[in-house]
């Protein structure tokens, strides 16, 4: 994933946020006379892997540029309960219109870093990549991509069109395994091209046709044993389907390059975080 897509998508991610917090206007914070500043302090109330720095910058960027930040922790810091993660002076209206957009950034991309995390310290010392997948929070792909690096983990294809992810409708549409990655590879040479295979015989036929990357799909534990000695590193193995945490050191023992995990962005849970005025 580029910083580019990172960056573009965040400002677009975050004008969306405060439109559809503030639309006309935060009448709660017109009570507060305009003048009047305030300080403020953020704190996460349990343990987790911060990610979303980027976000709350802009959050309050977009409110009021002349809100000043004080950051005590960055992206990939594990945190405790009640530390303290940024300090905040500016506009009383200010803090408290941007207070929620913030912090929903700042939570919701910190529980991905954190579950991210957990996941990867079981594999530590395996040597396997742990990936996520094309299954994120509509609007905020990129941003929880970034939160699965942020958590040790690594980057599947982005979406549709980085990268080949040949599955068994598309053989089935394509004619076959072979067809579907002479097609690709005619298309958008230098792509990656992956197929997923269901059988030892589909991953005979992918490795003939000399895929980058095979998924195995629901494969046992003792399959992808026997696959990982057939394909003997002829393309990289990505394990897929059933992966759980009380299954990933066993998968990850097997000798795969990848295990894909769809949990690592729609099983996340958003961090308990604080902000203290005064």
């Amino acid at each position: 994933m580029t910083t580019d897509y990172r960056l573009q998508d965040l400002k677009h991610s975050v004008t969306f946020a405060l439109e559809e917090d503030i639309r006309d206007g935060d009448i709660t914070a017109a009570l507060i006379p305009y003048g009047q500043t305030a300080q403020a302090r953020v704190i996460t109330r349990e343990d987790a892997v911060i990610c979303g720095v980027d976000w709350v910058n802009e959050v309050f960027r977009q409110v009021d540029p002349e809100v000043q930040i004080q950051w005590r922790v960055a992206d990939g810091d594990r945190v405790q309960p009640d530390q303290t993660l940024f300090e905040l002076k500016g506009r009383a209206r200010s803090l408290l219109t941007g207070e929620r957009c913030a912090l929903n950034f700042l939570q919701t991309l910190s529980g991905t870093a954190t579950l991210c995390r957990q996941y990867a310290d079981r594999v530590a010392g395996t040597g396997v990549r742990l990936l996520d997948t094309r299954k994120t929070l509509p609007g905020l792909r990129t941003a929880q991509k970034y939160a699965v690096t942020c958590g040790g983990c690594y980057n599947h294809r982005v979406g549709l069109y980085d990268a080949f992810l040949i599955k068994e409708n598309h053989i089935a549409a394509c004619g076959g395994i072979a067809e579907a990655i002479a097609t690709a590879r005619q298309q958008a040479p230098g792509k990656p091209v992956e197929v997923e295979v269901e059988t030892f015989g589909e991953l005979d036929q992918a490795l003939r046709a000399e895929a980058d990357v095979i998924m195995l799909d629901d494969f046992s534990v003792s399959d992808m044993i026997r696959a990982v000695a057939l394909t003997a590193g002829q393309a990289k193995l990505e394990a897929s389907g059933g992966v759980t945490e009380a299954t990933l050191r066993k998968i990850a023992a097997t000798g795969v390059d990848y295990i894909s995990i769809g949990a690592l962005t729609k099983h996340c849970q958003a961090v308990d975080l604080s902000m203290r005025l005064g």
